[in-house]
């Protein structure tokens, strides 16, 4: 039997000086499942001590006292805000601390200085300090991660339906002969509703086709069962989504899963994008420059929410079928020699622009750019 990790021994901290005004100070955290490690830096970037915690409310408060104990405590850089960072950025967030979300730390750094709980406390101390690295995190208290959460399990609900219909027909393939005759010509649901509906003779278990038979009954049986929890959840998912981006469901492209999905890449907290190009970003539509010398170019951007990326992808091929001014810049860039994946991505980002000020609707819209007008020829 395993005990429980035990907090570490904190690390000598330098006797600090007594006056009569606060330190500012910032801190960090390396987030873990049981414990987390917190460091506190000042301003010229002195550590002034790391000490570990337990991931329970006494010790985020613990936490909490400890880093305001070396001084007026102006920001906190955490780690995974959004995993095993999350209970303590709630904690904070209430405790109106200003949170802010820390990217990995830099591969150099980690070659460089070596990988430990108290150097990745450090360095995301030292992250909130610069703000460097830094975004700030999703709130996660309202409707938008309620929405989320279903959205996980309806997802994983979908997966797992697939698979149990991909198993179901790979053992249809090497069943005996005589019982894949019987759903050979069978429509899907025919062939899921006929199969579930199968009264195998479980005492002959060691029968092959009867052991086919029990084991087509069970996948059939799991997948009309996940096909109703998937739709238990549509149910709840839908009004939700409706309730939350009315505006986003008026527009050509755009239903209940891309809007779900860009709802939950935004967060329950928008405005905390500071552009449409940080948006853009996000969602990993944004080009990327790759120029070099004489070549002025730009390349793919691998990165960002790929769902919300496959989100844009989705509501741009709708757009494509669907809406007149989408046909017509198709064919404007058809004309110019653009292949169609590189007008695909120009139709994401701007579909990304549209989307943030749908989402932020106090955002001023974008000026157009003032065009010089070419003097008239002699």
């Amino acid at each position: 039997m395993t005990s429980p990790p035990r907090p570490r021994q904190p690390r000598r901290e330098p006797r600090r000086q007594h006056s009569t005004t606060s330190t500012p100070v910032f801190a960090g955290v390396d987030t873990h499942k049981e414990l987390h490690v917190a460091a506190v830096i000042d301003a010229t970037e002195t550590v002034l001590g790391t000490r570990s915690f337990p991931t329970t409310r006494q010790g985020y408060n613990q936490l909490l006292a400890w880093v305001r104990s070396h001084g007026d405590l102006v920001r906190v850089g955490v780690e995974g805000t959004g995993s095993y960072g999350a209970g303590l950025t709630r904690h904070l967030a209430k405790a109106d601390i200003t949170i802010l979300e820390v990217d990995r730390p830099d591969r150099s750094d980690r070659r460089r200085k070596g990988k430990d709980d108290d150097l990745d406390a450090i360095s995301a101390a030292r992250a909130a300090l610069h703000q460097r690295r830094t975004t700030v995190p999703k709130s996660r208290d309202g409707a938008v991660e309620a929405l989320r959460i279903l959205r996980v399990t309806r997802a994983n609900a979908v997966r797992e339906r697939r698979a149990a219909l991909q198993l179901l027909r790979m053992s249809i393939v090497s069943a005996p002969d005589e019982l894949r005759e019987q759903v050979r010509h069978l429509t899907r649901m025919q062939l899921i509703r006929t199969v579930a509906a199968w009264r195998p003779d479980v005492s002959n278990a060691a029968d092959p086709p009867t052991a086919y038979r029990v084991s087509l009954k069970s996948l059939a049986r799991r997948y009309l069962e996940l096909s109703d929890e998937i739709a238990d959840l549509d149910e709840l998912i839908n009004p939700i989504v409706e309730a939350l981006a009315p505006q986003l469901l008026a527009r050509t492209g755009i239903g209940i899963e891309v809007a779900g999905q860009l709802l939950v890449t935004a967060g329950d907290n928008p405005d905390r994008m500071t552009s449409e190009a940080a948006f853009a970003m996000l969602c990993g539509v944004a080009p990327l420059p790759a120029s070099s010398g004489m070549t002025q170019r730009h390349r793919l951007n691998r990165g960002g929410d790929r769902q919300a990326n496959r989100a844009l992808h989705l509501a741009a091929i709708s757009r494509l079928r669907l809406d007149p001014r989408t046909k017509a810049y198709v064919a404007k860039k058809t004309a110019q020699g653009h292949s169609k994946m590189e007008i695909l991505r120009c139709l994401k980002r701007y579909l990304a622009r549209e989307v943030y000020f749908l989402l932020n609707p106090g955002q001023p819209a974008p000026a157009k750019p003032h065009t010089r007008r070419r003097p008239a020829a002699a």
